[in-house]
């Protein structure tokens, strides 16, 4: 079981919290905006030092608080974040010991998969929120992947900045990032092209058992995924440099991961033109199921699923299907402020209300 208690100081609207969670579900209800989904964002920034909701640090940290304070015990290990605003400061602790790298904390913590309302975008948004989904899955998967992410966006933003500095582009100046993005650049393309292959046949199969349990017919509505890189992975500066004259007139870098999609078409047709909402909505389940399957398949371990609310949104046959279709063995932490769903399904083993930031048992 990867995560048996949660604790939380001065996170969002928490001045404190101290909760168990149980080994299959731990059940979360209470009306909008009273902290539940903080609870689940608090599990994911703990286990893999990100946010699905921000990229800003100090939007975590309740309001009037010098910084934040999160730890669990996670596969019988206690792990500590705390973040302060002086300076950003970031502290990971394993045992109580200090973890310098976050790639050593990050071994030692759980395994995550989330799911919420706004999983829809990844049918019907651009490509930003794709490449966040393949970066999400990506830093669990491959020990280079975030190092090279990280690395890579700081080159890329430093390169943009001289590209729109000068009315000249000074191309010495930008060469010296060029050379930094581009070998990070060439290892993110290689792992996304690598990653959406491994996981196209777990989005097709988990695609076609919502449908089945949804009473649709498993030979239509067939789903692929086909991967749009940004650049080439092996070419990646030649690109750019036969990309000069563009790049100086567009004041942008026009190659590279950052330029990455994945195309999702049912029977060949682009999903975002013309998959219906509802299509849509089991489209993204299935990427998120497929996230789950691929992660227990090449790391051995079950990932905590943290459910956002989700239930409600969906009509009885979809829930009924993704209930189904959820991983037995994985850990489930479920926020919801209706419980009519419940009805058909097996209690949860634990269940607290939460109000204005305060969580009781039920």
């Amino acid at each position: 079981m990867p995560i048996t208690s949660l604790r939380l100081r001065d996170f969002r609207c928490f001045e404190s919290l101290s909760c168990p969670l149980a080994p299959g579900e731990t059940l979360f209800t209470g009306d909008n905006a009273q902290g539940k989904t903080s609870i689940l964002e608090a599990v994911c920034v703990l286990l893999r030092l990100q946010s699905p909701r921000t990229l800003a640090g100090r939007e975590l940290v309740r309001f009037g608080a010098p910084g934040f304070g999160i730890a669990g015990s996670v596969n019988g290990r206690e792990l500590t974040h705390t973040h302060t605003l002086a300076g950003t400061e970031r502290r990971l602790l394993i045992d109580g010991e200090a973890s310098t790298r976050p790639g050593d904390y990050l071994a030692a913590s759980g395994l995550v998969v989330w799911m919420g309302n706004n999983d829809l975008e990844l049918v019907s948004g651009s490509g930003e929120p794709r490449r966040r989904f393949l970066d999400f899955l990506g830093s669990q998967l491959f020990p280079e992947y975030r190092p090279a992410l990280r690395a890579y966006e700081k080159a890329l933003k430093q390169r943009n900045f001289l590209l729109k500095r000068d009315a000249s582009p000074a191309w010495a100046e930008i060469d010296a990032y060029t050379a930094v993005l581009v070998p990070y650049g060439e290892t993110l393309l290689r792992l996304r092209a690598a990653l959406l292959e491994k996981l196209a046949p777990h989005a097709t199969a988990a695609h076609t058992a919502i449908r089945m349990a949804d009473g649709g017919a498993p030979a239509s509505e067939a789903l692929s995924l086909t991967f749009h890189p940004g650049g080439d992975s092996s070419q990646l500066s030649a690109q750019l440099l036969a990309r000069r004259a563009d790049e100086a007139r567009r004041r942008v870098t026009l190659h590279g991961p950052h330029r990455d999609d994945f195309l999702i078409a049912l029977d060949a047709m682009p999903a975002a033109s013309f998959a219906s909402e509802g299509q849509q909505r089991t489209i993204a389940l299935a990427l998120k199921l497929a996230q789950a399957t691929l992660l227990r398949e090449a790391r051995g371990q079950a990932p905590v699923l943290l459910l956002d609310d989700i239930f409600g949104e969906l009509d009885p046959g979809r829930r009924n299907a993704l209930l189904a279709a959820l991983p037995a063995d994985s850990q489930k932490l479920i926020t919801t402020t209706h419980l009519h769903w419940l009805e058909a399904h097996e209690r949860p083993a634990a269940r607290y209300h939460v109000v204005k930031g305060s969580v009781t048992p039920e």
